[in-house]
């Protein structure tokens, strides 16, 4: 691997598509529509992302050295230095503050502001604690998914007081990063977070991998179908309240929301542990649930939505080459 592609593979570059766009959904939410602030605000998701992958990655060097296909990640490897990564965070740092006040140049800073910033600054804390010491807290995916959902948050206190959509798209954000850590990365990891010693919802709710088997016991399967369920009731709740919508648009709700349910159900029934599938079955399933705050969005921004629907695949297909990784072969 040549260090141009460490890099690349190293900020995730191929997946800043989907990671990077919480901040821009909180920004639509409250009505911003214009390019040049949903630009920056693409660009400190982008940073915000990067600073917890990096730093995550950064924590997690003497963990990843136990799984085999793990072995190529840049800072496992030696590719790149652990100052390397610790650099890159603390520049991640100073770009989203110094983007967040291009952001507001030339304007007042007031309640709303103080509170995107301070929310923003919470997310960081909350996140820094998760990357650095979640693995010895049970329970620590929680704060992951209130760091993520902050940053989506942000978006809308940049600019606007949130709005009911606000709040529903607020708690999806949260659902999903609570599932993709807690349920995904506990049923992944499985295999070799034990070892370690390593506390988190999936063993303590005894999830547990014997040779090519993996147990999923009934009350983890119950708590990840509760987090995708409870997500699809959540997205109907503007419509009710007011919010626009086609009949077309519903039903495509529902179909992707069916086709998340059904890779959770393939998922958490698994009967052998691979994971390459279980790969597999993450990615199908992080593309489908990104389509739906677009479609939401649709009586907002119109067809727009179908160009964020459709970004998360397009920058990965267009940057994956640049990590040397072959495409839809997820490395996670």
């Amino acid at each position: 691997m040549n260090k141009f592609s460490a890099y690349m593979k190293l900020l995730r570059l191929p997946g800043l598509g989907g990671l990077a766009i919480p901040p821009v959904f909180g920004a639509i939410s409250v009505g911003i529509y214009d390019f040049y602030n949903l630009a920056l605000l693409f660009a400190i998701g982008c940073f915000t992302a990067i600073f917890g992958f990096v730093l995550n990655d950064y924590a997690d060097v003497e963990l990843d050295k136990l799984v085999k296909e793990l072995h190529g990640k840049p800072l496992v490897s030696g590719t790149i230095s652990k100052k390397s990564a610790v650099a890159i965070c603390i520049f991640c740092v100073l770009l989203t503050f110094l983007f967040t006040f291009i952001l507001w140049k030339g304007e007042n800073l007031d309640d709303l502001k103080f509170s995107a910033i301070l929310v923003l600054f919470i997310a960081g804390i909350l996140g820094t604690i998760y990357n650095l010491y979640g693995k010895k807290i049970a329970g620590s995916d929680f704060m992951v998914a209130l760091s993520m959902a902050f940053v989506f948050l942000f978006g809308a206190l940049a600019f606007a007081k949130p709005t009911l959509l606000t709040w529903i798209v607020f708690w999806l954000t949260f659902n999903q990063t609570l599932h993709m850590n807690a349920v995904e990365g506990g049923i992944k990891d499985a295999d070799h977070d034990f070892i370690m010693g390593v506390k988190n919802i999936a063993l303590t709710a005894g999830v547990k991998v014997e040779g090519k088997k993996i147990f999923i016991p009934w009350h983890f399967k119950a708590f990840g179908l509760a987090i995708r369920l409870s997500s699809a009731c959540l997205i109907f709740i503007p419509f009710i309240y007011g919010l626009s919508y086609y009949i077309w648009q519903i039903i495509l709700l529902f179909l992707l929301i069916a086709l998340v349910i059904l890779i959770e159900i393939r998922l958490l029934w698994l009967k052998e542990f691979d994971r390459k599938q279980i790969r597999k079955l993450i990615a199908s399933a992080a593309f489908a649930r990104y389509s739906i705050v677009p479609i939401m969005l649709i009586s907002k921004i119109g067809m727009i939505s179908f160009f964020l629907v459709a970004l998360p695949l397009l920058w990965y297909i267009a940057f994956t080459p640049l990590t040397g990784a072959k495409l839809f072969q997820p490395e996670m």
